[in-house]
């Protein structure tokens, strides 16, 4: 355990609860892919957003069904994997892979504008949900309208710099107002 640090974090998941007796924790990814969090040789763990992060070095990881275990430097039994149970986990944005010309992380999608195929404006990106494994945006309106839009491939058009245009079933605005 040690460093406190001050950088653009990015949330990875958290953590669910100790596994075994030898300090492993297993960890919910919040992308919904656990291989994913393989990668990372270090990590950094908050209790809540209110407290600053603790920076661990991974030892091992391993995939258990949807989540990761991981050993981390320095929790070496059950009681100290018990302390970080509920826990976030973090990297620091550099540390993210490098993504090819069409990728993009979802939360890259936050403050841009979601425009329909015609040109609608629907509102601004605010946040960006994993439902029933399925990634779904929040969007406000200029007149404070909340809309939950399922980002799914048949649905975005295209991403640009500040907005995602989008085709929609006809009827799914109309039913997610309110």
């Amino acid at each position: 355990m040690a460093t406190v640090v001050h950088q653009e974090l990015v949330l990875l998941g958290r953590v669910t609860k100790p596994h075994g007796i030898r300090g492993e924790v297993k960890v919910f990814p919040y992308s919904g892919e656990p291989e994913g969090l393989l990668q990372y040789k270090e990590v950094l763990l908050s209790a809540d957003q209110n407290s600053s992060p603790l920076r661990y070095r991974v030892q091992r990881t391993r995939v258990q069904k949807k989540s990761v275990l991981f050993q981390l430097e320095n929790c070496t039994s059950r009681n100290q994997a018990e302390e970080l149970k509920d826990f976030e986990m973090y990297v620091e944005e550099d540390q993210l892979p490098e993504l090819g010309e069409d990728d993009y992380y979802l939360r890259e999608l936050e403050g841009r504008l979601m425009i329909t195929e015609q040109g609608q404006v629907i509102g601004q990106i605010h946040g960006i949900m994993l439902c029933s494994g399925q990634n779904i945006a929040r969007v406000r309106s200029e007149k404070g309208e909340q809309y939950l839009i399922p980002l799914v491939p048949q649905f975005i058009v295209s991403i640009e710099e500040d907005e995602v245009r989008v085709s929609l079933p006809p009827g799914l605005l109309e039913i997610n107002c309110k």
